[in-house]
């Protein structure tokens, strides 16, 4: 932290801030600072208060510097599973800024139909990560269901957002008990993308739509016009629009 500050002057300006505070919790003395600095010690949110006003730093910068990263709570709450249902607050303290696309790039982008997130932005320099809330591990590719893709209406609601297991490629043949455990897949065809339940054999892959999206299955030639970009792990989509239905 290039601040220019002495263990003394740090329990100099602690002291201020403790008797600001009216607690000594805040108070940091420079044999504890300097057994801080060696790892003997792990500070209170109280000492790390004092550090992030005096050091001129955001909390959640000084708790970085302790291995925490507060980024990383609305991840593991959605994998952290509970037995009851409950909501996810969110952290006001942290907002995700908006996702600012360039105009040029914006009229380029066609919302319609379904693609891979990253060629949707490649002009952009990048997938924009918080589309999805939380900071990926690179571990995943992420695919958006255009508004004119109704394959597997209700189940996927059109401009969905999908994350994508590219290591799951090869397309099960069976073993699911209902609808909703059947794997789907994202499939990259000649011109285009799509994300749909498959059935594959003698050369051939089989494009399942949800029975109630009324659109006709398709059959393409495997592998030679089609590739499986990997199986769908994780759906964020609308389930209503406000004053309107869905189509």
């Amino acid at each position: 932290m290039r601040v220019q500050l002495s263990t003394r002057d740090v329990e100099g300006l602690s002291r201020r801030i403790a008797n600001e505070k009216k607690s000594q919790d805040y108070y940091i003395s420079h044999a504890w600072l300097t057994d801080a600095e060696k790892g003997a010690f792990t500070p209170s949110i109280y000492k790390l208060y004092s550090l992030s006003v005096i050091y001129k730093r955001r909390y959640d910068e000084i708790l970085g510097f302790f291995g925490i990263n507060l980024d990383d709570i609305r991840r593991e709450q959605m994998w952290l599973t509970l037995p009851r249902t409950y909501l996810i607050g969110i952290q006001p303290e942290i907002p995700i800024p908006p996702v600012l696309i360039p105009p040029d790039i914006r009229e380029k982008i066609d919302l319609g139909k379904t693609n891979l997130v990253s060629r949707m932005f490649s002009q952009w320099g990048g997938v924009p990560v918080s589309l999805f809330g939380a900071r990926d591990s690179g571990k995943s590719v992420y695919g958006y269901v255009g508004t004119e893709d109704f394959t597997l209406f209700p189940l996927i609601r059109p401009g969905s957002f999908v994350q994508i297991d590219a290591n799951q490629t090869k397309v099960d043949r069976g073993g699911w008990n209902n609808e909703i455990d059947r794997p789907i897949y994202f499939v990259e065809l000649r011109d285009s993308y799509a994300c749909s339940w498959c059935e594959s054999g003698e050369g051939r892959l089989l494009l399942i739509p949800y029975p109630q999206s009324r659109y006709q299955v398709r059959e393409v030639r495997f592998p030679g016009d089609a590739g499986i970009v990997g199986r769908v792990t994780a759906v964020s989509m609308r389930i209503a629009e406000s004053g309107t239905g869905f189509p």
